[in-house]
This record gives structure tokens, sequence and C-alpha cells, in this order.
């Protein structure tokens, strides 16, 4: 059976079963549409907010940014897992205690302001429309690779599905639907990193391998990943260089918007007492920790196969990894030296993103129309692309690298549809409910908050066509969003 057969089996069972759930817990009233019923047992909450927190940027663009970066780039991973500890201690537990369905109800209710709702819904729809076209460029880039479409297309693809389940579903579908999807993400993440540990350190448990000594040449790992990029030109991996001030405040500012995220919040609104929101902040950390911990593993992982796989490779030697990706626009070469072999060093290979023509040049690579940069690096990488490259570039079996794919899709979709869920809700009960219709029927007020989501996946669709960065930088800038507008008010 070929690669694409197989991703296509992973990944369209994976999509029937979300379907299927959101089928079976359908929601039939405004109460199961956005707190599903308050029925939700707190492991159950745990688990679905881990997959509703652990969106694409953690699961596809986190550790691609670790990866080239190294140690100053774990800025992200302690700002946002910093971020929910000061969430799940400080705010979920009163936000639930206060009893309303959505943010901004809080915020209006809590300074005695309607207008003050009404600011609370305009930023909470801002930044969450922008979190939102992360996940959904983070479906085209997996779709586009593993089902072998174009970016767009996937992206369409991904809309589709997010709105068969969230859109009818409502939270209480979602719910439901996120459990799995948090075990499709987390087996898909770790079961890679397990079989890599295992190749480069003989240590089945990534964190710990990252800690052991290289199989092949006997050192510490980290020492040999240090020494291959510090010979390319690169500053070591390990090693601090960045502004350490500045660090500390990136890392605040991911923090205070992560307790600030409108779509994490409303998780906590659907467990049946304020006690079940502490137990559910509770267990949403340990899952959450399976993937944080392991984190830090899969990016040098990733970094020293890459390096050593590409680095000085002649171009018709290369991978078949490297033209699958190159083919999807997310890695590109330019034979700067005429020498036919890649060179990865310091700096950019190009001007901007690779700008494709129709051409092929000499040795069969695409032909890029802008103009190189100057300095030595022929090769462009998409961050986002690591974590998913990462089983092709260890050649593990096919069945990993489809799990990979559907691993994915699951952690950007999961928080697609919290985040939809959030949006209609402003719109539906915050504007229409409790602003410009009040004697609207619960009938209609469902069937609003239902367009309203509709609405929300075509904006997001639209913008996720044309991001404006990698997913995690913009999924970064949502984060800047709820930091300085719904953070402080909460």
């Amino acid at each position: 059976m070929d690669q694409f057969t197989i991703n296509l089996l992973f990944v369209g069972a994976s999509f029937a079963l979300y379907i299927g759930i959101a089928i079976w817990a359908r929601a039939g009233s405004t109460s199961e549409f956005y707190a599903a019923g308050r029925g939700v047992h707190p492991v159950t909450n745990g688990m679905a907010t881990a997959a509703d927190w652990m969106s694409a940027a953690s699961f596809i663009s986190m550790a691609g940014l670790i990866a080239f970066t190294g140690y100053d780039n774990s800025t992200y991973l302690m700002g946002w897992t910093g971020g929910y500890v000061l969430l799940a201690l400080l705010l979920a537990p009163y936000l639930r205690k206060f009893g309303k369905f959505t943010v901004s109800e809080f915020i209006g209710d809590r300074f005695y302001s309607p207008t003050a709702r009404l600011v609370a819904v305009i930023c909470l729809i801002v930044a969450s429309l922008t979190y939102v076209i992360g996940q959904m460029t983070g479906v085209g880039v997996a779709f586009g690779r593993f089902l072998e479409v174009d970016n767009t297309t996937g992206l369409l693809i991904g809309a589709v599905v997010v709105f068969a389940y969230a859109v009818f579903g409502g939270m209480k579908g979602v719910t439901y639907t996120q459990v799995a999807q948090y075990v499709v993400l987390i087996m898909a993440y770790t079961i890679p990193a397990v079989f890599i540990s295992l190749q480069l350190t003989g240590n089945p448990v990534p964190a710990l391998g990252l800690f052991g000594e290289h199989a092949a040449s006997g050192e510490p790992l980290l020492a040999k990943l240090d020494a291959i990029v510090a010979e390319l030109g690169f500053n070591e991996y390990t090693a601090h260089h960045g502004d350490t001030f500045n660090m500390v405040l990136f890392t605040l500012s991911l923090m205070i918007g992560t307790a600030g995220l409108p779509h994490v919040i409303m998780r906590f609104f659907t467990v049946p007492k304020v006690s079940d929101a502490r137990r559910s902040a509770g267990w949403a950390l340990v899952f959450i920790a399976l993937l944080y911990t392991t984190a830090p593993a899969v990016s040098a992982f990733a970094r020293l196969n890459f390096n050593e796989t590409i680095d000085q490779t002649q171009y018709t030697d290369a991978p078949g990894w490297f033209g699958n990706w190159e083919n999807n626009d997310l890695i590109a070469w330019r034979d700067k030296d005429g020498d036919g072999a890649m060179d990865v060093a310091p700096g950019d290979a190009f001007e901007g993103a690779p700008a494709y023509t129709e051409e092929r040049g000499e040795h069969g690579e695409r032909v890029l129309s802008n103009a190189p940069a100057d300095g030595a690096n022929e090769v462009y990488v998409d961050r986002d692309i690591m974590v998913l490259a990462n089983p092709e570039i260890a050649i593990l079996p096919g069945w990993v690298i489809a799990l990979v794919a559907a691993g994915g899709l699951a952690a950007a979709l999961s928080t697609a549809a919290g985040l939809l869920l959030v949006i209609s809700s402003a719109v539906s009960h915050d504007l229409l409910k409790r602003t410009f219709r009040p004697a609207i029927t619960e009938k209609g007020e469902l069937l609003a908050a239902r367009l309203a989501a509709t609405a929300a996946i075509v904006v997001a669709g639209l913008l996720g066509i044309y991001p404006p960065g990698w997913v995690a930088q913009v999924v970064a800038f949502a984060f800047g969003l709820a930091a300085s507008s719904l953070f402080p008010a909460i």
C-alpha cells in the first residue's frame, strides 16, 4: 500500500470519528451549545481542554521554531505553559463560580456595563479570528503535503470538516470530539518521538533521550548537536544569545495572553461545580504535560536529523521527502555556488519566501524568480514543516507518517472548533440576546449561533489562505491581543 493511501485511510478515519461523535452529541439547546449543559466530567473536560489549548502552534510550529533557534525559543514553551497555570489557579474557578456562558457576559456583569460587554465582544472576536487564522494555516500545510493537494484546497477541506461538527454539535459535540482529537494528537506526537529517540540514543523516553548519549558517536546528544550547528556557522543550540530582558517580557506576554484566551476560559463553564473547574484544570495540566515535556526532544532530534541529512548532500541525491515538501512550496534550494550541493548556513536563502516559476533547473530543482540573499545559505525551510516531516526524515514506517498527519490536523481542528464556538456565542448571546433582541426565542438564538459560526469559518478560511506569518507567529500575535485586552479586565 502506498503512502498516499495510508495517509488517506488514517485522516479519513479520524474525520469520520469526529463527525460521528458530533452527530451523536448534537446540541439541542442553547445551554448545550454554549456550555455542554454544564454536565461534563472533570477528567473529560481536562482532556478536551488540553486538545482545545494545544493548537497547531503547539503541535506543528513550536518544535520547528525551537529547532532552528534553540534554547532562546523555549520562551514559547515557558510562556504558554506558565500562562495555563496562571489561568487554572487564579481565574478559572472564579469565572465558573460567576455562572455565565461567555467571557464578555462576565465582563459586562462584573463591571455593570453593557458598553464594557460590547467592547469585550469586539476584543474577543478580533483575538479569536487572529488565532483561528493560524489553525487554518496549519490545516492547509498538513493537507497540502499528506493528501497531495495545494494548501488552499487543503484549508477548504479542513473548513468543511470543522463546519460539520462544530456548527451542529456546539460545545456538547465539540467537547467529546476534542477528547478523541486529544487521543489522536498525543499518540501522533509521542510515538514518532519514541521511535526517533530509540534511533538516536537507545532510550525510549524522548525527554530522557535528549540528555542521553548520541548512539552513533558516543557523545552527549546535545553536545553533538551543538558541534554540528557551530560547524555550520550557527550559534550553539543550547547557548543563550538573545536579550534576557526581552526574553522575560516575551514569556510574560505569552503567559498573560494564555490566561486571557476566551476559548480556553469557556471550557471551564462546562463542568457542574466550581470544585470541578479546579479538578479539570489539574487534569488538563497532566494531559498538556505529555506533549510539552516531549517537545524539546522533538526539536533537538529534528534539527540533528535535518542537518545530517541535508547539508552538503547533492540535490540529485536528496531524499524523497525533500522533493515532496519542495512541491508544496515549503522547502526550496538555489545553487548559489554552482556545485550542485545543498549548503546549509546562517542567513536567508532568498529574498523573502520562495517565489516559484514553472521551470526546472539543471539539477531538477524548482526554479525561483526572487533574487538570492547575501550569504552562503542555499536552503529555505518553512518552520511549520519540521514536526510533520520528522518521521520522513528519520525513515519511520508509513503508518507513523500517516498518524502524524492525522495528529497535526486534530490539533488544528480542535482549537479551531473551540474558537468558532467563542465567536458564535459572543454574536448570538452577547450581541443578539443580551443587547439587540432580548425577546429572541431559544430556537432563534441557537440558529443565530450556528449562522455566526458559519460566517466565522468562512472569514477565517479566507484569511488563512494568505497568513501573515508562521503558525506560531500568528498565534503569538493573538496571545498579545488577549493579553492587552481581555486579561486586564478579567
